[in-house]
């Protein structure tokens, strides 16, 4: 691909802090990728990506030790606000929380927003068995809510099914479907339509969900408190939230996605270091988007979303 000047944003790319690595390296399940900041800006570079906001790899910081978590959390940020600042204007953050420890995950979202600036808060899809509807985590969204945050989500191979089919990586199917179950759980919970000011970013094209539209649908007709968990309905929640391209960038998943989604909730991903910035802007250019929309998935959607990092 010819170089072409910055414009485009990245809301999935991920930072690989080396202590972070260090400590949980037993615990990861496939490659944790090769990076470094260089590589991230060579990438975006070669690939017209001005700036990229980055996000801690998947398994994020929950171990069962809030302790471990609130630290392994703060280290990560700081190595990851540090990166923003050593290249001025090229990287964002999602600060990272240890989300079932409720009084850690708001002293971690005060620092990571109001010290850091960072552009909003970045998630796993589950935490052991509870997804993000669970209502341990409810005082978090309060708050979350309150800000009008930007809540970015990742999966990992969940704790129900780490990978039952042996023959492929977990990251083949179980992510995917991981952001599906978690995209259930807001819905159905009635989280998504209780705090509303959350704006929600999903991962590779929101997984499985597109395809299993006709079964959330059908799912809404027949729970018995439908007014109180989906007032508005679930098509309507759907399209509030945001979804980004990265391993979703064939013309597949962009199909069912934009029969679904409005352009202005499709964002720019890479998913760098496992994939490069020039896949997901080759995919994106064969599928035939209008020019205006091509850029507002490159770049405008994100401004919108994000106004304060420019880039």
């Amino acid at each position: 691909m010819a170089r072409v000047k910055p414009y485009r944003i990245d809301v999935h790319h991920h930072v690989v802090p080396p202590s972070y690595l260090a400590e949980i390296a037993a615990r990861r399940i496939g490659s944790a990728g090769h990076w470094t900041p260089e590589l991230s800006i060579e990438d975006m570079d070669t690939s017209g990506i001005a700036k990229s906001v980055l996000s801690l790899i998947q398994p994020g910081v929950w171990f069962g030790d809030a302790d471990q978590a609130r630290r392994l959390a703060r280290e990560a940020n700081d190595y990851g606000a540090g990166v923003a600042r050593d290249y001025p204007g090229r990287f964002g953050l999602f600060a990272t929380i240890s989300l079932p420890d409720a009084e850690g995950s708001l002293k971690e979202i005060e620092y990571g927003l109001d010290v850091l600036k960072a552009d909003g808060i970045g998630l796993m899809t589950s935490y052991g068995t509870r997804y993000l509807g669970d209502p341990l985590f409810a005082p978090v969204w309060e708050e979350l809510n309150r800000r009008k945050a930007v809540v970015y989500t990742h999966p990992l191979a969940p704790e129900c099914c780490k990978n039952p089919i042996t023959e492929v990586s977990a990251a083949a199917i179980e992510y995917a479907t991981d952001t599906t179950r978690t995209i259930a759980s807001l819905l159905f919970s009635g989280t998504a339509a209780r705090y509303p000011g959350i704006r929600w970013i999903f991962s590779h094209g929101g997984g499985t969900m597109p395809f299993l539209l006709s079964r959330f649908t059908h799912e809404e007709k027949i729970i018995k408190n439908r007014e109180e968990v989906l007032p508005k309905g679930v098509v309507f929640e759907l399209k509030r939230f945001h979804y980004d391209t990265a391993q979703a960038n064939h013309a597949g998943a962009l199909a069912a996605l934009t029969r679904l989604i409005p352009i202005a909730q499709i964002l720019l991903g890479s998913d760098f270091p496992f994939r490069s910035g020039t896949d997901v802007v080759k995919g994106l250019n064969a599928y035939g988007f209008k020019a205006r929309d091509l850029r507002a998935i490159e770049r405008g959607n994100a401004m919108r979303l994000m106004p304060a990092p420019k880039a």
